[in-house]
């Protein structure tokens, strides 16, 4: 057995954009009362973390600290964001060589520690490398989440929010599939406040359902290559997402959410990870949630993971 586990103990390993705006967020947060950085260059995860600090005035009392491996080993949730980022004109699975030799590095090193908490997979592709650290940690599945469509989920919820007139919180979608190129807006179980999104784009004066509906698919699929393009990287959104999935596992809240971990028949898929609606809580995925999809969404769900899976049997994690 590793060491007690510290609930209101979180770390980052990797301090680039994501992982530092991470860490900036967890700090307002309030969730936790010690934050360890990690990174390849001590100095910039120190520096972080000291930039960091100086916010707790301001925020509330807690620790946030530049570390190494023995410093995590008690953390209830190690986030990994560590990896190459995504270039303009680069697909997430485009990074996918580059990051699955970053995590072979990584992901042993905390297995090492004997680590009992949640591993949060943040890199990307995100999908491919949920399944790597399932197979390079030895953990078990259900504490290895990768932060998925969550963040797709919300920009979807945004854009209807916009489009609609309507605060995003009451607004039911879930985007579902592979983090990227093949995702799939599950329109067929989407609602705002249980009224079908039909029915409530009518009430508001919407009525070409087919053009509104493939026009913020896309919107919301091209986001980040448009954030990419313009200031060469996404990581607010990203930061939020983390924060809620944290939330998520430390307060136990079984919430449900659109994270990537390995599928067990769910529609066919087996040994592949990629987003499917998942209740969360303080021992990390409890159950997947049977979403309702009609015919062609089901087909593009096949498609994405038929996608992720030839990424991953071209891979050795030897």
């Amino acid at each position: 057995m590793g060491k007690q586990m510290n609930m209101r103990k979180a770390a980052v390993i990797g301090c680039g954009f994501v992982g530092s705006a991470t860490a900036f967020t967890l700090m307002q947060s309030r969730l936790f009362t010690e934050l360890v950085l990690l990174d390849a260059s001590f100095d910039k995860a120190d520096g972080e973390a000291k930039d960091i600090a100086h916010g707790i005035p301001f925020a509330g009392q807690m620790k946030v600290y530049a570390g190494n491996y023995d410093d995590i080993a008690d953390a209830a949730i190690i986030i990994v964001t560590a990896g190459a980022s995504q270039k303009p004109e680069e697909t997430r699975l485009d990074l996918v060589n580059k990051n699955v030799a970053v995590y072979k590095n990584i992901i042993p090193e905390i297995a090492k520690q004997e680590f009992q908490g949640i591993l949060l997979i943040v890199s990307n592709p995100v999908d491919i490398l949920t399944y790597a650290a399932v197979k390079l940690s030895g953990f078990p599945e259900r504490r290895v989440i990768g932060s998925g469509t969550v963040l797709d989920t919300a920009r979807l919820k945004y854009v209807l929010s916009e489009h609609l007139r309507v605060d995003s919180r009451s607004i039911h979608a879930f985007i579902i599939g592979e983090h990227g190129d093949s995702e799939i807006a599950a329109w067929s179980s989407a609602n705002v406040s249980g009224i079908p999104l039909d029915d409530f784009c009518e009430m508001r004066g919407h009525f070409d359902h087919e053009e509104a509906m493939d026009r913020i698919a896309e919107k919301v699929k091209d986001s980040a290559y448009e954030i990419i393009s313009k200031k060469h990287a996404t990581y607010y959104g990203i930061a939020m997402a983390v924060k809620r999935i944290c939330e998520c596992i430390v307060r136990d809240e079984k919430s449900i959410l659109p994270i990537s971990s390995i599928q067990h028949g769910n529609y066919g898929m087996e040994g592949i990870a990629l987003s499917m609606p998942a209740v969360i809580g303080l021992h990390g995925v409890e159950t997947h949630v049977p979403v309702s999809l009609d015919e062609e969404e089901t087909e593009l769900l096949k498609r994405s993971a038929d996608t992720l899976k030839g990424v991953i049997d071209g891979l050795d994690f030897n």
